[in-house]
C-alpha cells in the first residue's frame, strides 16, 4: 500500500521505504515498498520507482517476485522515468526523462540512460556506459564498461519474432568494452561488437564484429581497422 508523505508534494511511499535526508525529491514521485534509496540521490518529478513488474499472459519471463529496486548513492532518476522492482542503479548514474528500466537490469557506476531509452529485463550496464536519447536495449543484453550508444539504436533477441517454442532461448546483443554503435544502427539477436569495434549509423549487424573493426551497411560489413588515435585512452 502507498501512503502519502509531507517530505514533497505528492509524494507516495510504499511499506519500508526510508529516504536519507540528503535525497532530493520532485513532485508527484512515486516509491514502491522496499526500495532502497541511497544518499545524495536525485528524484524528479513524476518519477515511478520500485513498480512491479507487469507481464503479459504469453510473457516467459519469470514469474517469481523481484527483490527491491536499489538505487545507489548520487545517481539521479530523472522526470517520468519508471524504474522497476528488481533493478539495481549504480552510484553516480542518471535514468534520463522518460526513460524505462526493467526488473533485474544492472545500470553501471557512472553510467547514463538517454532520454525516453528503454533498458529490458535481464540487461546488464557496465561501468561508465553512454546510452543516448530513444535507445531499445532488450533482454538478455551484455554492456560492458565504456561503451557508447548512439541515438536510435535497436537491439534484438528473437530471430523468430514470436514464433518458437517453449525452450528456446532468446539471445541478446553483447557489446564489448568501449565500442561504439552509430545512430539508428540494428543489432540482430546475439551479435557480439567486438571492444573498441565502431558501428557505423543505420548499419543493420548481422553477425559479429571483431575487436577494433569499423562496420557499416545493410548487411553491415568490414570497412577498416579502428587505429590508435580513436581508441578510448587517447581520449580520457
Amino acid at each position: 500500500m502507498l501512503r502519502p508523505s509531507d517530505r514533497a508534494p505528492g509524494l507516495l511511499l510504499g511499506e519500508g521505504v526510508e529516504l536519507p535526508p540528503t535525497v532530493e525529491i520532485g513532485g508527484n514521485v512515486v516509491i514502491h515498498a522496499g526500495t532502497v534509496i541511497g544518499g545524495e540521490v536525485r528524484i524528479q518529478d513524476n518519477a515511478v520507482l520500485g513498480k512491479p513488474p507487469a507481464l503479459g499472459p504469453r510473457s516467459r519471463a519469470s514469474r517469481e517476485p523481484p527483490p527491491p529496486l536499489v538505487v545507489e548513492a548520487g545517481a539521479t532518476i530523472c522526470a517520468g522515468a519508471v524504474v522497476l522492482a528488481g533493478a539495481r542503479i549504480g552510484e553516480g548514474a542518471v535514468v534520463g526523462d522518460q526513460s524505462h528500466v526493467r526488473e533485474r537490469a544492472v545500470v553501471g557506476a557512472g553510467s547514463v540512460v538517454g532520454r525516453g531509452s528503454a533498458i529490458d529485463n535481464d540487461v546488464t550496464v557496465g561501468a561508465g556506459v553512454r546510452i543516448q536519447t530513444g535507445c531499445y536495449i532488450t533482454a538478455h543484453s551484455v554492456v560492458e564498461d565504456d561503451v557508447f550508444v548512439a541515438p536510435g539504436v535497436t537491439t534484438t533477441n528473437d530471430d523468430t519474432a514470436g514464433r518458437h517454442a517453449a525452450d528456446y532461448e532468446l539471445r541478446g546483443a553483447i557489446l564489448r568494452r568501449a565500442c561504439r554503435v552509430g545512430g539508428g544502427a540494428v543489432l540482430l539477436p546475439g551479435v557480439e561488437v567486438g571492444e573498441e569495434a565502431f558501428v557505423a549509423a543505420g548499419a543493420v549487424v548481422t553477425r559479429d564484429v571483431p575487436p577494433r573493426t569499423l562496420v557499416m551497411g545493410v548487411p553491415a560489413r568490414p570497412v577498416r581497422e579502428v587505429g590508435d588515435e580513436e581508441l578510448l585512452e587517447r581520449w580520457r
